[in-house]
């Protein structure tokens, strides 16, 4: 049986938790065009860690065989 490939691309944005049961991801809307947005939103909602949603799950362990 041939190994499976990883999606470097998601290997690279996505992390499992420490169970390995949940996926881990970073915010979106922290890259640019940041001038309008305020400093509250930007440090304290976008800077923030949060999970993959459970029905987007699937997708990402897809593309993760060794995750």
């Amino acid at each position: 049986m041939p190994k499976l490939k990883t999606r470097k691309a998601a290997a690279k944005r996505f992390e499992a938790t420490g169970s390995g049961k949940k996926i881990k991801r970073r915010k979106a809307f922290k890259n640019h065009l940041l001038d309008h947005k305020s400093a509250e939103r930007k440090r304290r909602r976008l800077s923030q860690i949060t999970l993959v949603d459970e029905r987007d799950e699937k997708e990402v362990r897809l593309m993760l065989p060794y995750l």
